[in-house]
């Protein structure tokens, strides 16, 4: 059975354009510049598991068809990354079951505090999600629709991103961790999605020079740069990268 992976969002905590209407040098005509906060679909099957309910998760499911979702796995506990949980009340409606979520200990008790009223019953409104601790090693499914995942905590600034693998693949979205080129959990992948906020140096996130430094390192198949900015107008980013990445893009489909 095929296992797809969908880029749901690949933009930064702005997406692109901002809200204000700000594309930087994005050419507004090129449709791979309209960039949603960062999240993404694993599909195998019946089990469609998500990472991070970024604020435009709503418009992320509905353009890209997703209508059920088995659990949610959480990066870190940012707004950009979190703030569409509430979002997932259809998916408690259709099963009337408990959405697992899943992240590490920091997270789930900001999103506790944060999302209180998602967490705990209060007259009418059920609680939608039960949350869950991660383990460095895990699986999501069952039978032959299983996946199985490995994790690691990367920093991101100040605070620490749960990178996750599974297939081959591994997803770190939020990162400004050179030491992860020792890490083997990282080594033989054939794809790597990686943090690229822009062409210039930054204190939580990968620059161009940084993620290419990486992907030259770890020797992935291939590398797709994500949580893009909007100094990063896909054209001409793309002629600066090596034949074997890429930038990412919205709805992005990659059978894994």
């Amino acid at each position: 059975m095929k296992t797809k992976l969908i880029i749901l969002g690949c933009g930064n905590s702005t997406g692109v354009p901002r809200i204000d209407g700000y594309w930087g040098k994005c050419k507004k005509k090129n449709k791979k510049n309209i960039r949603t906060r960062c999240s993404i679909a694993i599909i195998r099957g019946s089990n469609t598991i998500l990472i991070d309910t970024s604020p435009d998760i709503r418009n992320q499911f509905v353009d890209n068809n997703i209508k059920s979702i088995s659990s949610v796995l959480f990066t870190h506990e940012h707004a950009d990354q979190t703030n569409g949980l509430f979002e997932l009340r259809p998916f408690y409606w259709k099963t009337n079951k408990k959405i697992n979520i899943y992240g590490n200990k920091d997270t789930i008790k900001k999103l506790k505090k944060r999302f209180d009223y998602c967490f705990k019953e209060s007259g009418y409104y059920p609680a939608i999600v039960k949350p869950n601790i991660i383990s460095n090693k895990f699986s999501l499914g069952t039978n032959f629709e299983s996946i199985d995942f490995k994790t690691t905590e990367v920093k991101h600034g100040t605070t620490k991103s749960v990178a996750y693998i599974f297939k081959k693949v591994a997803y770190i979205s939020d990162c400004n961790d050179l030491s992860i080129i020792k890490n083997k959990l990282f080594k033989n992948l054939n794809i790597l999605v990686l943090d690229c906020l822009s062409l210039y140096k930054n204190w939580a996130h990968f620059s161009l020079e940084e993620s290419l430094y990486v992907h030259k390192m770890l020797k992935p198949k291939k590398t797709i740069l994500t949580n893009l900015r909007a100094d990063l107008d896909y054209e001409n980013f793309s002629r600066k990268l090596p034949k074997n990445v890429i930038p990412a893009y919205d709805g992005l489909n990659i059978n894994i």
